[in-house]
């Protein structure tokens, strides 16, 4: 499996420089008042380049779908790689929710408790 590696990110004074913005105010706003529970999302070597190099994110997310949602609003490469044009996860990805694949209970609509761990982890294969 092929993995396009995003640039790396640029410091946060070039990125002003070059007309790039911070993050938006209500979505740090929106993350601070809400109340779904926050949980960890674990991201293995393949996708860490779409997330800036970081192993694990903490969210504030009651499913699945909604750490999905997140992503898409603030994480988009991320989110590229992980979902499909049709919003649906990619098919040789499997997300597991503590471990348990998401397949086999709720899919994209399982719900999640605080200290959750959900991880998105790429199928492996070859010979």
């Amino acid at each position: 499996m092929y993995v396009k590696r995003a640039p790396p990110r640029r410091p946060r004074r070039e990125r002003l420089e070059r007309g790039l913005r911070p993050r938006p105010a209500e979505a740090i706003l929106h993350a601070a008042v809400s109340t779904s529970p926050i949980v960890t999302i674990h991201l293995p070597g393949p996708l860490r380049p779409y997330s800036d190099g970081v192993a694990r994110l903490s969210l504030s997310a009651g499913t699945v779908r909604a750490v999905l949602e997140d992503l898409e609003r603030n994480r988009l490469a991320l989110y590229r790689n992980i979902c499909d044009e049709t919003g649906a996860v990619r098919r040789h990805l499997n997300v597991f929710v503590n471990s348990d694949n998401i397949r086999d209970l709720d899919g994209v609509d399982t719900a999640l408790s605080a200290g959750d761990v959900v991880t998105f982890l790429p199928a492996v294969s070859g010979g």
